[in-house]
């Protein structure tokens, strides 16, 4: 995975600053105590030579609700931090990005209690293409079944996300880098599919797709929301069940979902080959789809998209 293209400025606190100043004293409480809340976003070109980011007040406003479960009330409103973004990406001149909002506990006090310690809220975005790789889009990924367990929803729940949730994300996908593989896939502790470490999950079986349901410990995914109503329209039937690993291998096609990942088919899973080893025909339609309403070709869905 390359690394970041760092830009001209990051939104902090309220301001645009350059980005080497946007840091953080060592004793603030999110890097000891994991106190942060965050997002990921994209913008994207249009076809008119224009940029539009995906549901980016939903994102806004799912921070703020990850914020208020943790007990940190936000000092600005999620259409304040979609403004603050708009403004970012101009002021850096992108067409593209992916957006990174991030709010946390800062320098005050240590201890448990997050309480004492202010909360600082900052926006990077920079230029980012394929998550999993350009080449997975069409051929897939190998993934595993992850020996790492999805934190517990009456733990950790997957409602908040956090940056404390993501320890057992990379611990998951250290390991599957580690034993060869692109991606993990994480069951919850009752051993249901959960999702991967950065993404929902979607299996396809004779035309019927099905993703797990919030209650098994998942991230509420806006392109997995999104993928749900677009299947719908298509004329697909979407369910939100349980499933067990070997669902996934009897499958038709799996792929994940996500704002980074987008939608990544899924070839393999612990060596097995997944319906014919690469990109399925409805994974297709939906990527061709999905592509098309973040490109702005497809003005059914514009009220998914907020204009640059």
């Amino acid at each position: 995975m390359a690394g970041m293209q760092e830009q001209e400025f990051i939104w902090k606190n309220g301001e645009l600053i350059p980005w080497k100043d946007a840091t953080v004293h060592v004793l603030s409480h999110a890097l000891h105590y994991g106190t942060a809340v965050f997002e990921g976003a994209r913008c994207y070109e249009t076809a008119d030579g224009g940029s539009e980011c995906f549901r980016l007040l939903e994102h806004m406003q799912r921070l703020e609700r990850s914020a208020n479960m943790i007990m940190m009330p936000l000092p600005y409103s999620a259409e304040e931090l979609a403004e603050a973004t708009i403004r970012l990406i101009k002021a850096c001149g992108l067409s593209r990005a992916y957006i990174r909002p991030i709010a946390f506990r800062g320098y005050n006090m240590l201890g448990v209690n997050p309480s004492a310690n202010p909360i600082e809220v900052a926006i990077a975005a920079w230029p980012w293409d394929s998550y999993l790789g350009p080449e997975a889009i069409e051929k897939g990924i190998d993934v595993e079944i992850s020996s790492w367990r999805q934190r517990s929803p009456n733990a950790t729940p997957g409602a908040i996300k956090s940056s404390a949730s993501y320890l057992n994300s990379g611990l998951a996908n250290m390991e599957a880098i580690g034993n060869g593989f692109g991606e993990a896939i994480l069951l919850n502790e009752a051993g249901m599919v959960a999702e991967g470490s950065g993404e929902n999950l979607f299996a396809v079986r004779r035309g019927v797709l099905t993703t797990p349901p919030l209650s098994d410990g998942v991230l509420e995914g806006l392109t997995r929301a999104s993928l749900i109503e677009l299947a719908h329209d298509l004329g697909y039937e979407v369910r939100e069940a349980s499933m067990v690993r070997s669902d996934l291998y009897v499958a038709d096609e799996v792929f994940f979902s996500g704002s980074a990942a987008e939608l990544t088919p899924i070839s393999h899973i612990d060596r097995r080959q997944i319906g014919a080893g690469r990109r399925g025909p409805v994974t297709k339609q939906l990527q061709e789809a999905f592509f098309d309403i973040v490109q702005g070709k497809n003005s059914k869905y514009d009220k998914w998209l907020t204009r640059i």
